[in-house]
């Protein structure tokens, strides 16, 4: 088992004091599997113990690669030996620097070098298909076009407004009657005429441009169907060559596994596959396994570095119940039921309301993926019972902790919205900048909009902005840092923090806030909602709920 020996010995220091601790059982996450033959749901946990694990990784990998690299998962699995002697492993999902086989992770799943020479071939046309792709995004008339458009439209804006003050003073003339009409109508003729020949002008100089990008345009989408029909086909050999092996010493090709539908491309080179192909092949038992981001975040926007996530929907978990067949695991509901007891603190609650201090890490409400089912929404179902009607008034980011109000009504809710539209409810937030700052109150006004194309990645922008205010108030200076009280009269996505990091408002960053570009070393966004203050629903009392910051 030579690369389990190789595995960096930073990991296994670092680990030593936690391998020996009691954390096995602190689940904050299951991977779980039908049995394909039993039908038996499988699990394996995600546990602190293999956190604390995975972040000594990060930290070696912030090292290696101190600069922005491509953004993938990475994972460790913790296991035990024959002999008894826990070990950890761990793998990148794909590729890691163009390499499929580095010293010190685990190998891909086998099968990969019946296709080696094929995938060699493809993946040299699919890097010449990249390079063509990024010159025909980069030629020099689309920075033309983008320059003399922007110019021509200043130009004509002032033509316009020339010829607007040219018109009043025109009406003027003819209410007085002291001009000739016809020449009042050849003036106009005129400033028609001279807006026709500006946009004559202006299309014969734009044309050519425009046509040599639309050519561009045109040819990467060629290149885009030849990359899409390369990759698919090295999928779908590599999928015949792939074999998986579970615990139980059965081995299936990824074909056979997955008879029904398109299979996703990248299935079985994933972490968790190929940890635990990796594990049952060496005999090795699992005790528990981590999956982070690691790099630039996702084009989806949905995964961010140094973040934990679950097994992926499409690739990882149609592979599970099969992967961890002939391994004997716990079951999920027991734990799922002391999580709810143990993170969610009830601050209010009564006939009509209840108030969370919702911890850093989770979900307000569930997600789309499996992987994000767990929230303090679902947690409070499985807590009170789901039959009961519970209603998010507001929602926190997964990183911001503090109070989150849910009502158990319909009528509370519509009534804590008004109140919200209206500006009615008052909310503070205190958080720790990445650096200090000297102003000591204020107010930042700056739009914010969501590209549809970069979330969950907000923006200012004056044009499609919505409107986004803070007001802000330093409390303290302490060393390198700053301590700081937000007051937002709007509620916009991830709002707090673009108006922190912006140079437009205070510029700088809030501690740990990774993804509008902090890089301190630090568990968690220093980020917590503490205060908040409203009428209630029914009694119209006025309540107001506060909670100690956890940092």
């Amino acid at each position: 088992m030579t690369h389990i020996e190789e595995i960096s010995g930073e990991i296994l220091n670092a680990s030593a004091m936690i391998l020996g601790s009691d954390h096995d059982q602190d689940v904050t996450y299951w991977y779980e599997g039908r049995c394909p033959y039993s039908g038996e749901v499988l699990s394996l946990p995600r546990t602190l113990q293999s956190e604390a694990i995975a972040k000594v990784l990060m930290q070696e990998l912030g090292c290696i690669y101190p600069h922005d690299i491509e953004g993938k998962m990475y994972g460790v699995l913790l296991a035990k030996s024959l002999t008894g002697k826990r070990v950890i492993l761990k793998a990148f999902s794909g590729l890691l620097n163009g390499e499929s086989q580095i010293e010190g992770w685990v190998p891909p799943i086998a099968g990969r070098e019946k296709v080696a020479i094929e995938e060699s071939i493809t993946l040299s046309k699919l890097a010449i298909i990249k390079q063509e792709l990024i010159e025909l995004s980069k030629i020099p008339e689309r920075l033309e076009y983008e320059k003399k458009l922007q110019e021509y439209e200043l130009k004509f804006q002032v033509l316009r407004d020339q010829h607007q003050v040219s018109k009043q003073a025109r009406q003027l003339r003819r209410t007085l009657n002291n001009s000739d009409l016809e020449d009042l109508d050849r003036e106009s003729q005129l400033e028609k005429m001279a807006r026709r020949n500006f946009k004559r002008d202006r299309d014969q100089v734009l044309l050519p441009l425009k046509e040599a990008i639309s050519s561009a345009d045109a040819k990467m989408q060629v290149l885009k169907k030849q990359r899409r029909e390369l990759s698919r086909t090295l999928q779908t050999q590599m999928h015949s060559a792939y074999v998986l092996t579970n615990f139980a010493g059965e081995t299936r090709s990824l074909r056979e596994l997955i008879t029904e539908g398109a299979m996703p491309t990248g299935m079985g080179d994933c972490c968790a596959p190929k940890l635990l192909y990796y594990a049952a092949t060496n005999k090795l038992t699992p005790i528990a396994m981590s999956e982070f981001w690691w790099g630039s975040t996702s084009p989806d926007g949905y995964k961010i570095q140094g973040e934990f996530y679950g097994a992926c929907v499409e690739r990882c978990q149609p592979l599970m119940g099969f992967l961890l067949s002939g391994r004997r695991s716990p079951t999920a509901p027991h734990v799922f039921v002391s999580l709810v007891k143990r993170d969610l603190q009830i601050i209010h609650e009564d006939e009509h309301l209840i108030a969370i201090a919702k911890p850093a890490g989770l979900l307000s409400v569930p997600g789309r993926y499996l992987d994000t089912q767990d929230s303090v929404l679902s947690r409070l179902r499985q807590s009170l019972g789901e039959d009961k009607t519970l209603y998010p008034v507001h929602r926190l980011d997964r990183q911001t902790s503090g109070i989150l109000l849910f009502a158990r009504d319909l009528d509370s809710l519509r009534s804590l919205n008004h109140q919200f539209q209206q500006r009615q409810i008052h909310k503070i937030y205190e958080a720790v900048l990445s650096g200090r700052i000297d102003i000591e109150q204020g107010t930042i006004d700056l739009p914010l909009w969501g590209n549809p194309e970069n979330r969950p990645f907000q923006q200012v922008d004056f044009e499609r902005g919505k409107p986004s205010v803070t007001e802000f108030r330093l409390l303290e200076n302490k060393e390198n840092y700053s301590r700081i009280e937000f007051m937002p009269l709007t509620g916009r996505t991830h709002q707090l923090r673009v108006h922190s990091a912006d140079s437009r408002g205070l510029g700088m960053t809030i501690l740990g806030d990774r993804l509008y570009g902090c890089d301190a070393a630090t568990d968690r966004l220093h980020l917590h909602a503490r205060e908040l203050t409203f009428i209630h629903p029914r009694s119209q009392e006025l309540i107001h709920l506060q909670i100690p910051v956890p940092f």
